[in-house]
């Protein structure tokens, strides 16, 4: 049987639809980069056939609301089996941390990996509109397997602060760090494949 990985990309939220409408105004694109690839692009391939990567379409990433990712994450969970291994970007890192924190999981994780999770908006560029994280994240760390942080120390998104803020509330997490992996945003991430096979 293949060891599930799932993939919750990052997003963007907004406290009201005139703030997005205004972001989209302003917004300069970046064709370039649009047309890059990313190790996102590349990483069920590169892991190997023993692994099977579910990398859901999150409801409107530019946008996001936590209920409507809730909902939608909700869909996908009868299908994850024992042992399956949690990965989340930015936005979606912290949707995990806030999901693993209010639900009971039906299925056991055996790991739960963030990769630039923000903790709070403090500081932040961008709000968490309702990607609030609740008080305590100890459920998170009750059911949410062997839990690993990445974060770069040159992200220009999400602060090193927040790292050290989900280690301070995730006593047991592993800390990976970085000086240069911005904001996990690269071609290519062999330390993350690495760790995932190692688990």
């Amino acid at each position: 049987m293949k060891k599930q990985i799932i993939l919750i990309h990052g997003g963007q939220t907004y406290d009201s639809y005139e703030e997005y409408i205004s972001s989209l105004q302003v917004k300069v694109l970046d064709f370039e980069r649009a047309q890059q690839k990313f190790w996102k692009d590349t990483f069920a391939e590169r892991l190997g056939s023993d692994y099977e990567v579910i990398a859901p379409r999150m409801p409107n990433g530019h946008n996001a609301k936590y209920l409507e990712w809730k909902i939608w994450f909700d869909k996908y969970v009868p299908y994850l089996q024992d042992g399956a291994v949690l990965v989340g970007h930015s936005l979606g890192g912290i949707f995990l941390a806030k999901y693993l924190s209010e639900n009971t999981f039906p299925c056991g994780i055996s790991a739960t990996i963030l990769l630039a999770a923000p903790h709070d908006a403090e500081d932040l560029e961008d709000s968490l509109a309702d990607f609030v994280l609740p008080d305590s994240l100890a459920l998170f760390e009750k059911q949410g397997g062997k839990i690993h942080l990445f974060q770069s120390k040159d992200d220009p998104v999400v602060r090193y602060e927040d790292v050290v803020a989900y280690k301070a509330q995730l006593s047991s997490a592993s800390v990976i760090v970085f000086e240069n992996h911005g904001h996990f945003n690269i071609e290519e991430f062999p330390e993350l494949v690495e760790l995932i096979k190692k688990l």
